[in-house]
């Protein structure tokens, strides 16, 4: 009896107690911007300029340097390739080349353009165009102007060289043993051997079959 008014004692004490929130919620301010308004571009409105980078290439244009050089070989050799002294034709295979050698200091021109450009830096190409020159030391010397035509890069090369060996004649005679030593004077005459009838290439035969 005791117990259960202690108990209810004190279940009447807690229900007489009240808590209250001391948390205060302050209310947050948000911060509004004005609407913008919308921008209306005249057309007589002054344009900004646009910025225009121009890069200047260091690689000439090739057709002005192919017109230089015409001009250049037109100054050097009047009357053309036919009216000059120090001529010579090489050929090999399907290619022809016209040489022509003058005094000067090394230059190589091959259907107006530059031997190495014409070549495309081949270097065993410019060797060929080059060797009948060193061999006589005459590489610094003389300035050579050709004029190719048939076949491809490497049979070009090949008959200017022998163009430009049979030209180094007509200036000394005494050239001669050291060309032909160094095999320069001779005409190589292989070409392609023609396709046979029935057979694949030249010599190339299509498999056999007994049964």
């Amino acid at each position: 009896m005791a117990l259960a008014t202690s108990l209810s004692a004190v279940t009447s004490s807690l229900s007489s107690l009240s808590f209250s929130s001391q948390i205060s919620q302050k209310p947050i301010h948000s911060v509004s911007f004005p609407p913008s308004k919308p921008l209306h571009l005249k057309s007589g409105a002054a344009k900004v300029p646009a910025l225009v980078v121009a890069a200047s290439s260091a690689v000439a244009d090739p057709d002005i340097e192919t017109a230089d050089l015409k001009k250049l070989v037109k100054s050097r050799l009047p009357g053309g390739f036919a009216a000059q002294n120090i001529v010579g034709t090489g050929r090999r295979k399907c290619a022809i080349a016209r040489v022509v050698l003058q005094e000067g200091d090394g230059k190589i021109i091959i259907n107006y353009r530059d031997a190495k450009e014409y070549l495309q830096g081949n270097p065993l190409w410019l060797q060929y165009v080059k060797t009948p020159l060193v061999t006589l030391g005459y590489e610094s010397s003389y300035d050579v102007f050709v004029k190719a035509h048939g076949g491809g890069l490497s049979g070009q090369a090949q008959a200017i060289c022998l163009g430009v060996a049979r030209a180094l004649l007509k200036v000394s005679d005494s050239h001669r043993a050291p060309l032909k030593q160094e095999g320069l004077l001779t005409r190589d005459s292989r070409v392609v051997e023609r396709k046979k009838p029935g057979l694949r290439k030249a010599r190339k035969r299509p498999q056999y079959s007994k049964r």
